[in-house]
Protein backbone atom coordinates (compact mmCIF):
# COMPACT_ATOMS: atom_id res chain seq x y z
CA UNK A 1 0.00 0.00 0.00
CA UNK A 2 1.25 3.71 -0.99
CA UNK A 3 -0.21 6.21 1.55
CA UNK A 4 -0.78 9.90 1.02
CA UNK A 5 0.65 11.58 3.84
CA UNK A 6 -0.43 15.08 2.80
CA UNK A 7 -4.00 14.97 4.21
CA UNK A 8 -6.25 13.93 7.37
CA UNK A 9 -5.04 13.27 11.02
CA UNK A 10 -1.34 13.61 11.11
CA UNK A 11 -0.42 12.17 14.01
CA UNK A 12 -2.36 9.21 13.31
CA UNK A 13 -0.67 9.05 9.68
CA UNK A 14 3.03 9.42 11.34
CA UNK A 15 2.48 6.91 14.58
CA UNK A 16 1.07 4.32 11.72
CA UNK A 17 3.63 4.80 9.33
CA UNK A 18 6.56 4.65 12.21
CA UNK A 19 4.88 1.92 13.91
CA UNK A 20 6.37 -0.86 11.55
CA UNK A 21 9.17 1.00 11.01
CA UNK A 22 9.43 0.60 14.51
CA UNK A 23 9.48 -3.52 14.22
CA UNK A 24 11.56 -2.91 10.95
CA UNK A 25 14.49 -1.28 12.38
CA UNK A 26 14.00 -3.37 15.82
CA UNK A 27 14.37 -6.47 13.40
CA UNK A 28 17.47 -5.09 11.41
CA UNK A 29 18.88 -3.97 14.52
CA UNK A 30 18.58 -7.49 16.51
CA UNK A 31 19.75 -9.17 13.32
CA UNK A 32 23.25 -6.86 13.47
CA UNK A 33 23.24 -7.88 17.06
CA UNK A 34 22.72 -11.63 16.48
CA UNK A 35 26.62 -11.52 14.89
CA UNK A 36 27.27 -10.44 18.39
CA UNK A 37 25.54 -12.47 20.79
CA UNK A 38 26.25 -15.59 19.01
CA UNK A 39 29.67 -15.16 18.82
CA UNK A 40 30.06 -13.96 22.07
CA UNK A 41 28.04 -17.16 23.66
CA UNK A 42 29.48 -19.24 21.49
CA UNK A 43 33.27 -18.06 20.61
CA UNK A 44 34.00 -16.41 23.56
CA UNK A 45 34.73 -12.34 24.49
CA UNK A 46 38.22 -12.50 22.39
CA UNK A 47 35.52 -13.26 19.02
CA UNK A 48 32.72 -10.76 20.74
CA UNK A 49 35.95 -8.26 20.90
CA UNK A 50 37.00 -8.52 17.62
CA UNK A 51 33.64 -8.06 16.03
CA UNK A 52 32.72 -5.07 18.41
CA UNK A 53 36.06 -3.41 17.51
CA UNK A 54 35.01 -2.58 14.47
CA UNK A 55 31.90 -0.99 14.90
CA UNK A 56 33.01 2.29 14.28
CA UNK A 57 34.78 1.44 11.38
CA UNK A 58 31.62 -0.19 9.97
CA UNK A 59 29.78 3.09 10.78
CA UNK A 60 31.89 4.77 8.89
CA UNK A 61 31.33 2.58 5.92
CA UNK A 62 27.77 1.20 6.23
CA UNK A 63 26.61 4.36 7.48
CA UNK A 64 27.46 6.38 4.60
CA UNK A 65 25.86 4.22 2.51
CA UNK A 66 22.76 3.93 4.21
CA UNK A 67 22.80 7.80 4.45
CA UNK A 68 22.89 8.04 0.77
CA UNK A 69 20.13 5.92 0.34
CA UNK A 70 17.73 7.55 2.45
CA UNK A 71 18.77 10.76 1.21
CA UNK A 72 18.18 9.68 -2.53
CA UNK A 73 15.07 8.59 -1.44
CA UNK A 74 13.81 12.20 0.09
CA UNK A 75 13.29 13.57 -3.83
CA UNK A 76 10.96 10.48 -4.44
CA UNK A 77 8.06 11.44 -1.32
CA UNK A 78 8.59 14.86 -2.66
CA UNK A 79 7.32 14.12 -5.71
CA UNK A 80 5.05 11.53 -4.37
CA UNK A 81 3.33 14.42 -2.51
CA UNK A 82 3.51 16.91 -5.55
CA UNK A 83 1.52 13.98 -7.73
CA UNK A 84 4.55 14.50 -9.99
CA UNK A 85 5.46 11.01 -11.26
CA UNK A 86 7.46 11.37 -14.20
CA UNK A 87 10.40 12.96 -12.41
CA UNK A 88 9.62 10.41 -9.48
CA UNK A 89 10.55 7.64 -12.02
CA UNK A 90 13.43 9.85 -13.76
CA UNK A 91 14.72 9.86 -9.93
CA UNK A 92 14.74 5.85 -9.84
CA UNK A 93 16.72 5.55 -12.32
CA UNK A 94 19.37 8.13 -11.78
CA UNK A 95 19.57 6.78 -8.62
CA UNK A 96 20.53 3.19 -9.90
CA UNK A 97 23.15 4.56 -11.74
CA UNK A 98 24.63 6.55 -8.69
CA UNK A 99 24.17 3.88 -6.35
CA UNK A 100 25.88 1.49 -8.71
CA UNK A 101 29.20 3.29 -9.14
CA UNK A 102 29.26 4.51 -5.59
CA UNK A 103 28.54 1.34 -4.39
CA UNK A 104 31.62 -0.23 -6.82
CA UNK A 105 34.10 2.59 -5.38
CA UNK A 106 33.70 2.17 -1.92
CA UNK A 107 33.98 -1.77 -2.04
CA UNK A 108 37.43 -1.24 -3.82
CA UNK A 109 38.65 1.08 -1.62
CA UNK A 110 37.91 -1.22 1.68
CA UNK A 111 39.34 -3.79 -0.26
CA UNK A 112 42.12 -2.03 -0.10
CA UNK A 113 42.56 -0.08 3.19
CA UNK A 114 40.98 -1.96 5.76
CA UNK A 115 44.49 -3.63 7.23
CA UNK A 116 45.67 -0.37 7.19
CA UNK A 117 42.95 1.05 8.67
CA UNK A 118 41.99 -0.91 11.86
CA UNK A 119 45.94 -1.00 12.69
CA UNK A 120 45.66 2.89 12.64
CA UNK A 121 43.01 2.31 14.75
CA UNK A 122 45.25 0.41 17.29
CA UNK A 123 43.19 -3.02 16.81
CA UNK A 124 44.16 -5.39 19.88
CA UNK A 125 46.78 -7.76 18.20
CA UNK A 126 44.93 -10.91 19.83
CA UNK A 127 41.79 -10.10 18.25
CA UNK A 128 43.06 -8.31 15.14
CA UNK A 129 42.83 -11.11 12.76
CA UNK A 130 39.37 -12.02 13.21
CA UNK A 131 38.29 -8.08 13.18
CA UNK A 132 39.61 -8.68 9.99
CA UNK A 133 37.97 -11.45 8.75
CA UNK A 134 34.67 -10.04 9.72
CA UNK A 135 34.36 -6.77 8.67
CA UNK A 136 35.98 -7.18 5.22
CA UNK A 137 33.11 -9.83 4.11
CA UNK A 138 30.73 -7.16 5.27
CA UNK A 139 32.37 -4.53 3.01
CA UNK A 140 32.90 -6.74 0.43
CA UNK A 141 28.90 -7.12 0.28
CA UNK A 142 27.98 -3.67 0.52
CA UNK A 143 26.35 -4.05 -2.67
CA UNK A 144 23.61 -6.14 -0.88
CA UNK A 145 23.31 -3.11 1.98
CA UNK A 146 22.50 -0.91 -0.77
CA UNK A 147 20.37 -2.94 -2.79
CA UNK A 148 18.17 -3.07 0.24
CA UNK A 149 18.40 0.01 1.49
CA UNK A 150 17.40 1.84 -1.71
CA UNK A 151 14.51 -0.43 -2.41
CA UNK A 152 13.09 -0.49 1.16
CA UNK A 153 13.78 3.40 1.17
CA UNK A 154 11.57 3.66 -2.14
CA UNK A 155 8.66 2.17 -0.63
CA UNK A 156 8.98 4.06 2.49
CA UNK A 157 8.51 7.39 0.87
CA UNK A 158 5.82 6.51 -1.21
CA UNK A 159 4.06 5.61 2.71
CA UNK A 160 4.49 1.84 2.59
CA UNK A 161 6.44 1.17 5.70
CA UNK A 162 4.46 -2.46 6.56
CA UNK A 163 6.48 -4.37 3.60
CA UNK A 164 9.85 -3.98 3.86
CA UNK A 165 8.93 -4.92 7.73
CA UNK A 166 7.88 -8.07 6.12
CA UNK A 167 11.35 -8.88 4.49
CA UNK A 168 13.08 -7.87 7.46
CA UNK A 169 11.84 -10.27 9.69
CA UNK A 170 12.16 -12.83 6.61
CA UNK A 171 15.52 -11.98 6.42
CA UNK A 172 16.17 -11.71 10.53
CA UNK A 173 15.02 -15.51 11.00
CA UNK A 174 17.50 -15.97 7.76
CA UNK A 175 20.45 -14.30 9.33
CA UNK A 176 20.22 -16.46 12.78
CA UNK A 177 19.64 -19.57 10.83
CA UNK A 178 23.03 -19.11 9.17
CA UNK A 179 24.95 -17.31 12.06
CA UNK A 180 24.88 -20.51 13.90
CA UNK A 181 25.08 -23.16 10.54
CA UNK A 182 27.85 -20.72 9.82
CA UNK A 183 30.31 -20.73 12.94
CA UNK A 184 29.03 -24.04 15.09
CA UNK A 185 28.70 -26.38 11.63
CA UNK A 186 31.15 -25.18 9.28
CA UNK A 187 33.46 -23.62 11.83
CA UNK A 188 33.97 -20.63 10.06
CA UNK A 189 34.21 -18.54 13.33
CA UNK A 190 33.30 -14.40 13.26
CA UNK A 191 33.85 -14.78 8.89
CA UNK A 192 30.73 -16.72 9.03
CA UNK A 193 28.56 -14.22 11.41
CA UNK A 194 29.70 -11.59 8.59
CA UNK A 195 28.35 -13.79 5.71
CA UNK A 196 25.43 -14.52 7.56
CA UNK A 197 24.57 -10.87 7.91
CA UNK A 198 25.47 -10.06 3.57
CA UNK A 199 23.39 -13.02 2.94
CA UNK A 200 20.52 -11.86 5.43
CA UNK A 201 20.34 -8.22 3.56
CA UNK A 202 20.60 -9.65 0.26
CA UNK A 203 17.41 -11.74 -0.05
CA UNK A 204 15.72 -8.71 2.14
CA UNK A 205 16.69 -6.73 -0.91
CA UNK A 206 15.80 -9.29 -3.94
CA UNK A 207 12.27 -9.54 -2.02
CA UNK A 208 11.62 -5.73 -1.74
CA UNK A 209 12.38 -6.33 -5.85
CA UNK A 210 10.08 -8.18 -6.66
CA UNK A 211 7.13 -7.13 -4.69
CA UNK A 212 8.03 -3.76 -6.37
CA UNK A 213 8.20 -5.16 -9.84
CA UNK A 214 4.68 -7.46 -9.01
CA UNK A 215 3.08 -4.62 -6.86
CA UNK A 216 4.31 -1.31 -7.23
CA UNK A 217 2.65 0.96 -10.48
CA UNK A 218 4.20 4.30 -9.37
CA UNK A 219 7.38 2.73 -9.33
CA UNK A 220 6.56 0.77 -13.17
CA UNK A 221 9.60 2.57 -15.03
CA UNK A 222 9.47 3.36 -18.32
CA UNK A 223 12.31 3.21 -21.75
CA UNK A 224 12.39 6.84 -21.31
CA UNK A 225 13.03 6.88 -17.69
CA UNK A 226 16.50 5.16 -17.99
CA UNK A 227 17.59 8.43 -19.77
CA UNK A 228 20.66 9.78 -17.14
CA UNK A 229 19.90 13.30 -16.41
CA UNK A 230 22.24 15.60 -14.92
CA UNK A 231 20.31 17.77 -13.29
CA UNK A 232 18.45 14.69 -11.67
CA UNK A 233 21.66 13.64 -9.88
CA UNK A 234 22.73 16.82 -9.03
CA UNK A 235 19.82 17.03 -7.29
CA UNK A 236 19.97 13.09 -5.45
CA UNK A 237 23.29 13.92 -4.72
CA UNK A 238 22.80 17.22 -3.25
CA UNK A 239 20.27 15.45 -0.41
CA UNK A 240 22.22 12.08 -0.56
CA UNK A 241 25.72 13.10 0.49
CA UNK A 242 25.12 15.43 3.18
CA UNK A 243 23.43 12.60 4.70
CA UNK A 244 25.59 10.44 3.83
CA UNK A 245 28.66 12.27 5.34
CA UNK A 246 26.46 13.13 8.06
CA UNK A 247 26.03 9.30 9.10
CA UNK A 248 30.18 9.18 8.05
CA UNK A 249 31.22 12.34 10.03
CA UNK A 250 29.74 11.36 13.16
CA UNK A 251 31.63 7.66 12.70
CA UNK A 252 34.94 9.56 12.26
CA UNK A 253 34.19 10.64 15.94
CA UNK A 254 33.59 7.35 17.03
CA UNK A 255 36.63 6.25 15.41
CA UNK A 256 38.47 8.88 17.77
CA UNK A 257 36.88 7.21 20.43
CA UNK A 258 37.33 3.62 19.82
CA UNK A 259 41.09 4.02 18.90
CA UNK A 260 41.05 5.46 22.43
CA UNK A 261 38.69 2.50 23.88
CA UNK A 262 41.11 0.17 22.26
CA UNK A 263 44.05 1.40 24.72
CA UNK A 264 42.43 0.17 27.60
CA UNK A 265 42.27 -3.42 26.56
CA UNK A 266 39.72 -5.95 25.29
CA UNK A 267 37.46 -6.03 27.95
CA UNK A 268 36.23 -2.53 27.55
CA UNK A 269 36.17 -3.12 24.11
CA UNK A 270 33.78 -5.44 24.53
CA UNK A 271 32.02 -3.59 27.04
CA UNK A 272 31.90 -0.77 24.73
CA UNK A 273 30.58 -2.58 21.87
CA UNK A 274 27.80 -4.43 23.41
CA UNK A 275 26.48 -2.06 25.39
CA UNK A 276 27.06 0.83 22.31
CA UNK A 277 25.01 -2.74 20.30
CA UNK A 278 22.40 -2.76 23.39
CA UNK A 279 21.56 0.84 23.49
CA UNK A 280 20.99 1.27 19.54
CA UNK A 281 18.24 -1.61 20.28
CA UNK A 282 16.61 0.28 22.90
CA UNK A 283 16.52 3.62 20.60
CA UNK A 284 15.54 2.34 17.37
CA UNK A 285 11.62 2.85 18.15
CA UNK A 286 13.01 7.13 18.06
CA UNK A 287 15.02 6.45 14.92
CA UNK A 288 11.92 4.77 13.24
CA UNK A 289 9.53 7.69 14.61
CA UNK A 290 12.81 9.93 12.85
CA UNK A 291 12.39 8.34 9.75
CA UNK A 292 8.89 8.55 9.15
CA UNK A 293 8.96 12.56 9.96
CA UNK A 294 11.18 12.99 7.08
CA UNK A 295 9.03 10.81 4.63
CA UNK A 296 6.16 13.00 5.90
CA UNK A 297 8.14 16.54 6.03
CA UNK A 298 9.37 15.74 2.21
CA UNK A 299 5.41 14.27 1.15
CA UNK A 300 3.82 17.37 2.51
CA UNK A 301 6.78 19.72 1.18
CA UNK A 302 5.98 18.58 -2.42
CA UNK A 303 2.22 19.56 -1.37
CA UNK A 304 3.20 23.06 0.24
CA UNK A 305 1.28 22.27 3.16
CA UNK A 306 4.32 23.54 5.24
CA UNK A 307 2.17 23.96 8.56
CA UNK A 308 0.91 20.57 8.21
CA UNK A 309 4.63 19.49 8.59
CA UNK A 310 5.58 21.77 11.16
CA UNK A 311 2.42 20.38 13.52
CA UNK A 312 3.71 17.12 12.65
CA UNK A 313 6.97 17.29 13.72
CA UNK A 314 5.81 18.31 17.00
CA UNK A 315 3.57 15.55 17.17
CA UNK A 316 6.13 13.27 16.63
CA UNK A 317 8.59 14.80 19.29
CA UNK A 318 5.53 14.20 21.43
CA UNK A 319 5.37 10.93 20.85
CA UNK A 320 9.03 10.00 21.06
CA UNK A 321 9.43 11.80 24.72
CA UNK A 322 6.39 9.11 25.71
CA UNK A 323 8.92 6.28 24.64
CA UNK A 324 12.11 7.83 26.00
CA UNK A 325 10.64 7.55 29.50
CA UNK A 326 10.30 3.61 28.51
CA UNK A 327 13.59 3.64 27.01
CA UNK A 328 15.39 5.56 29.92
CA UNK A 329 13.95 3.21 32.60
CA UNK A 330 14.52 -0.02 30.82
CA UNK A 331 18.25 1.20 30.39
CA UNK A 332 18.51 2.10 34.21
CA UNK A 333 17.04 -0.64 35.61
CA UNK A 334 17.78 -3.84 32.97
CA UNK A 335 21.33 -3.11 31.88
CA UNK A 336 22.58 -5.85 33.72
CA UNK A 337 20.34 -8.57 32.31
CA UNK A 338 20.67 -6.77 28.69
CA UNK A 339 24.45 -7.25 29.03
CA UNK A 340 24.19 -11.53 29.34
CA UNK A 341 22.76 -11.18 25.86
CA UNK A 342 26.60 -10.79 24.63
CA UNK A 343 28.48 -12.65 27.52
CA UNK A 344 28.28 -15.59 29.90
CA UNK A 345 27.17 -14.38 33.69
CA UNK A 346 30.98 -15.93 34.88
CA UNK A 347 32.14 -12.56 32.93
CA UNK A 348 31.19 -10.12 36.19
CA UNK A 349 33.34 -7.16 35.30
CA UNK A 350 32.24 -6.90 31.24
CA UNK A 351 28.75 -7.44 32.87
CA UNK A 352 29.31 -4.15 35.29
CA UNK A 353 30.78 -2.18 32.83
CA UNK A 354 27.97 -2.66 29.94
CA UNK A 355 25.97 -1.88 32.84
CA UNK A 356 27.19 0.99 33.94
CA UNK A 357 27.52 2.31 30.00
CA UNK A 358 23.74 1.78 29.40
CA UNK A 359 23.11 3.82 32.70
CA UNK A 360 24.79 6.77 31.68
CA UNK A 361 23.41 6.68 28.28
CA UNK A 362 20.28 6.12 29.34
CA UNK A 363 19.65 9.29 31.37
CA UNK A 364 20.16 11.10 28.00
CA UNK A 365 17.87 9.22 26.01
CA UNK A 366 15.93 12.53 25.59
CA UNK A 367 18.23 14.27 24.11
CA UNK A 368 18.95 11.62 21.10
CA UNK A 369 14.97 12.05 20.83
CA UNK A 370 15.35 15.46 19.90
CA UNK A 371 17.93 14.68 17.39
CA UNK A 372 16.40 11.96 15.39
CA UNK A 373 13.26 14.73 15.22
CA UNK A 374 15.08 17.53 14.29
CA UNK A 375 17.52 16.38 11.82
CA UNK A 376 14.88 13.78 9.86
CA UNK A 377 12.41 16.66 9.43
CA UNK A 378 15.18 18.95 8.75
CA UNK A 379 16.41 16.49 5.68
CA UNK A 380 12.90 15.43 4.60
CA UNK A 381 12.13 19.03 4.10
CA UNK A 382 15.04 19.28 1.59
CA UNK A 383 17.89 21.09 3.68
CA UNK A 384 20.99 18.02 3.63
CA UNK A 385 23.65 20.39 4.68
CA UNK A 386 22.63 21.80 7.93
CA UNK A 387 21.91 17.89 9.22
CA UNK A 388 25.72 16.96 8.34
CA UNK A 389 26.96 20.16 9.95
CA UNK A 390 25.51 18.51 12.81
CA UNK A 391 27.23 15.48 12.13
CA UNK A 392 30.34 17.98 12.54
CA UNK A 393 29.17 18.47 15.90
CA UNK A 394 29.08 15.45 16.89
CA UNK A 395 32.01 14.05 15.77
CA UNK A 396 33.82 16.98 17.70
CA UNK A 397 32.30 16.26 20.75
CA UNK A 398 33.42 12.61 20.68
CA UNK A 399 37.05 13.45 19.64
CA UNK A 400 37.29 16.01 22.65
CA UNK A 401 36.35 12.93 25.11
CA UNK A 402 38.09 10.39 22.86
CA UNK A 403 41.51 12.22 22.83
CA UNK A 404 41.64 14.26 26.77
CA UNK A 405 39.17 12.51 28.94
CA UNK A 406 38.99 8.40 28.19
CA UNK A 407 43.69 8.32 28.82
CA UNK A 408 42.90 10.39 31.93
CA UNK A 409 39.42 8.60 33.19
CA UNK A 410 38.87 6.07 31.47
CA UNK A 411 36.00 3.79 30.74
CA UNK A 412 33.39 5.92 32.44
CA UNK A 413 34.48 8.66 30.37
CA UNK A 414 33.81 7.07 27.07
CA UNK A 415 30.09 6.45 28.11
CA UNK A 416 29.47 10.24 28.64
CA UNK A 417 31.08 10.69 24.73
CA UNK A 418 27.29 9.36 23.13
CA UNK A 419 25.18 11.83 25.11
CA UNK A 420 27.47 15.02 24.48
CA UNK A 421 27.71 14.37 21.28
CA UNK A 422 23.61 14.31 20.79
CA UNK A 423 23.29 17.37 22.66
CA UNK A 424 25.70 19.11 20.55
CA UNK A 425 24.04 18.17 17.93
CA UNK A 426 20.75 19.32 19.06
CA UNK A 427 22.10 22.92 19.83
CA UNK A 428 22.16 23.16 16.31
CA UNK A 429 19.33 21.50 14.86
CA UNK A 430 16.48 23.34 16.96
CA UNK A 431 17.15 26.82 15.47
CA UNK A 432 18.19 25.26 12.13
CA UNK A 433 14.62 23.74 12.01
CA UNK A 434 12.90 26.86 12.81
CA UNK A 435 14.79 28.78 10.37
CA UNK A 436 13.83 26.38 7.65
CA UNK A 437 10.36 26.62 8.07
CA UNK A 438 10.17 30.37 8.35
CA UNK A 439 11.86 30.42 4.78
CA UNK A 440 9.40 27.66 3.42
CA UNK A 441 6.73 29.47 4.83
CA UNK A 442 7.56 32.26 2.76
CA UNK A 443 8.06 30.02 -0.74
CA UNK A 444 4.38 28.68 -0.06
CA UNK A 445 2.57 30.45 1.69
CA UNK A 446 -0.86 28.63 0.47
CA UNK A 447 -1.28 25.21 0.27
CA UNK A 448 -0.76 23.39 -3.67
CA UNK A 449 -3.69 20.92 -2.56
CA UNK A 450 -6.86 22.11 -0.34
CA UNK A 451 -8.43 18.71 -0.23
CA UNK A 452 -8.39 16.87 2.81
CA UNK A 453 -9.69 13.83 2.65
CA UNK A 454 -7.12 11.13 3.39
CA UNK A 455 -5.76 9.00 0.01
CA UNK A 456 -4.60 5.47 0.59
CA UNK A 457 -3.69 3.41 -2.76
CA UNK A 458 -2.91 -0.01 -3.35
CA UNK A 459 0.85 0.04 -5.09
Amino acid sequence: MVKDMTYGNSAKQILFFALPLMAGNLFQQFYNMADSMIVGRTLGTDALGAVCSTGSLNFLVIGFVTGLASGFCIPVAQFFGAKDYRNLRRSVTNMIYLAVGITALLTLLTALFTDDILRLLGTPEDIFEDAYNYIIVIFLGMAATMFYNILAGLLRALGDSRSPLIFLIIASVINIGLDFFFILVCGMGVMGAGIATVVAQAVSGLLCLIYIVKKSAVLRLQKEDWRPSLSMMKKLLYLGLPMALQFSITAVGSLILQQSVNSLGTAAVSAVGAGNKTSMMLTQPMEAMGIALATFCGQNLGAGKIDRARRGVHQGLLMIMVYVAVATIASLCFGQYLALLFVTADELAVIGDIHKLLSIVGTFYWSLGVLFVYRNAVQGLGYGVPAMAAGLFELVARAVIGIFAVPVLGFEAACYAGPLAWIAADLLLIPVFYTVIHKLKKRYPTPIKSDEKAVTSKV
